[in-house]
């Protein structure tokens, strides 16, 4: 499995047991929906690799508690501490009207009320206080802050994200 058709989940923060379990941090805000996985991708030497799971049950609200297939001791858990979790893209939830996953917009048009289509969006940096969508515009790059009071809406069917801009942000780059 290829890391870019999977979903980041979360990484497996600590040990839980002497017999292998280990506490996986689940990064999502409905954990409840992981509790029953039979598999997962764990990331390896930069290498997403296959785990089955024996058991496993929330902990602590933001934690998966998992025995995987073959992971029997401390060493083996271990081995698993700080690697990234993932699953395949079709597992992720759908969402509908303006609620985004970031990989789903990347290449959607977005469109002003005001001063129509400007760009594309070619990526989303969330590595600052604000996501932002970084929108390119023929040569200039354009940095949209990603505030629900701008989106006006995640048109699917057409590829656009529509919002409204206050006067002056877009013209800035331009």
């Amino acid at each position: 499995m290829r890391k870019e058709d999977c979903f980041y989940l979360g990484k497996i923060a600590k040990k839980f047991s002497f017999k292998g379990e280990v506490l996986v941090y689940l990064d999502t805000d409905e954990p409840e929906l992981y509790e029953n996985l039979e598999s997962v991708f764990v990331e390896h030497n930069k290498h997403l690799v296959p785990f089955f799971i024996e058991k496993s049950s929330l902990h602590k609200n933001d934690f998966l508690r998992v025995s995987f297939e073959d992971v029997n001791t401390e060493e083996d858990a271990d081995a698993l501490i700080g690697n990234g979790v993932y699953l395949p893209l079709s597992m992720l939830p759908k969402l509908t009207g303006n609620k985004f996953y970031y990989h789903e917009v990347i290449g959607f048009e977005i469109e002003d009320k005001r001063l129509g289509v400007f760009g594309k969006i070619t990526s989303i940096n969330d590595s600052s206080a604000q996501p932002l969508f970084e929108v390119l515009n023929g040569e200039v790059e354009i940095l949209i802050p990603m505030i629900d009071q701008f989106l006006v809406k995640i048109d699917r069917e057409n590829k656009k994200v529509i919002m409204d801009l206050p006067e002056g942000l877009v013209e800035m780059y331009l």
